[in-house]
């Protein structure tokens, strides 16, 4: 029962007597109570979210708001408590030992009551008067814990929106971090002069994280992150114990890829985070679109040359297999498909041959061919840095075999 229901039952006027009563010594109750609370409760006794002072006031308010309830005819007034809840959560104590607070002031409360009900033998006041203080602890434990969940969600909030523009100032690099860089590692609880990596994951959809509970994930592994979700990517910065570390990152982030993820190289000096993130990203784009994985910047130095550079990479394809390009379209994918093979089997006609499952002297004939046609060699290693890096031009934009040759 709530106490402004209690005070339609005609109990109200005993509780009044007895509370005023219980009022001409309240000096003596504030004091009990604060020792009782302290006794008990080492977060108060070690003065961890309060000091003893701040403690004692506390409690005067609240029972001298108590008492003006008990011995009123009007709702409880419950403002002492919201404000009591507002303060504790904007200190961070835990709500659990802020409730058990009250409920040991107000149990000091019952018992002057019954020790002045027992002397006359009035049991039926002693009723009224306990009716009317758990109705009384139940509204006010209502009030304190919503004002204490209102005030944590303020602050969850303003702590987000703080976290959020410290690290995308972080990504932004420049006059964004400057002078404030020591902050920014204080409040995202990573090291200034630590060892990171910097993680980019596109999204696989507007607002869809594709490294769902990646933070939670790393702090289990002991590794501090900060990220943020932005349209088409998810992005963070993660601090390692050493940089002998980063394979374990590697391996969290490849268990359930949905998308293309790029990793920058380790880096030290969180000052660093914005390069990082443009190698991150580097190293996402040279993933062909559309395949789901994981590299590392430092796995294909080429590659991401070739895709931080898209216009000058076109270029390049264009300028080293235009002939091969300009075939017809079934003889220009053979040659291309064959010269990528060749590639990937690290030169071997014979690996090339079982991959496309042709003779060996069939790809060496191919081989011949394109050759002529570019007016290269295969075994000068100067053409042979060209040829790669224009495949994996033409393997990122693969759009550029249908283009004008640039003029």
């Amino acid at each position: 029962m709530h106490y402004q229901a209690l005070l339609s039952d005609g109990r109200a006027p005993r509780v009044a007597v007895l509370a005023a009563e219980v009022e001409g010594k309240l000096p003596e109750l504030i004091e009990s109570t604060v020792r009782q609370i302290r006794a008990e409760m080492p977060v108060y006794a070690d003065a961890r979210f309060v000091t003893h002072a701040e403690l004692r006031n506390s409690v005067r308010a609240n029972l001298e708001h108590v008492m003006r309830t008990l011995r009123g005819s009007d709702v409880p007034d419950l403002s002492q408590a919201r404000a009591t809840g507002r303060a504790r959560a904007l200190q961070g104590a835990p709500l659990p030992e802020l409730l058990r607070a009250y409920r040991i002031g107000l149990t000091e409360v019952w018992h002057r009551f019954v020790e002045l009900t027992a002397a006359a033998q009035d049991l039926a006041a002693l009723v009224a008067a306990t009716t009317a203080i758990w109705a009384l602890i139940d509204d006010l434990a209502e009030a304190l814990t919503t004002s204490y969940r209102d005030t944590t969600a303020e602050v969850m909030v303003a702590h987000q929106n703080r976290r959020s523009a410290l690290v995308e100032a972080l990504f932004a690099g420049g006059a964004a971090t400057e002078g404030t860089l020591w902050d920014i590692a204080r409040v995202l609880d990573l090291s200034l002069d630590g060892t990171f990596v910097v993680v980019a994951a596109e999204t696989p959809r507007l607002g869809q994280e594709p490294l769902p509970q990646v933070e939670a994930r790393l702090r289990a592994l002991h590794h501090a992150s900060a990220w943020r979700l932005t349209p088409d990517l998810q992005v963070g910065v993660v601090s390692l114990r050493d940089p002998a570390a980063a394979p374990a990152i590697v391996a969290l982030v490849r268990e359930h890829p949905l998308g293309r993820v790029g990793m920058s190289p380790v880096f030290t000096g969180l000052g660093n985070t914005a390069r990082a993130l443009h190698l991150a990203r580097v190293a996402l784009s040279s993933m062909t679109p559309g395949t789901p994985g994981l590299v590392q910047f430092t796995e294909s130095p080429l590659a991401g040359l070739v895709a931080s550079a898209p216009e000058a990479s076109v270029q390049l394809a264009h300028h080293v297999l235009q002939p091969v390009l300009d075939l017809p379209g079934d003889e220009r994918n053979v040659l291309l498909l064959t010269l990528r093979a060749w590639f990937d089997c690290q030169g071997s006609a014979k690996l090339t041959s079982e991959r496309m499952f042709c003779h060996p002297n069939t790809i060496r004939h191919r081989l011949k061919r394109i050759t002529e046609e570019l007016g290269r060699s295969l075994t000068d290693p100067a053409d042979i840095v060209e040829l790669g890096a224009a495949l994996r031009a033409l393997n990122l934009f693969p759009e550029a075999a249908h283009l004008p040759a640039p003029r």
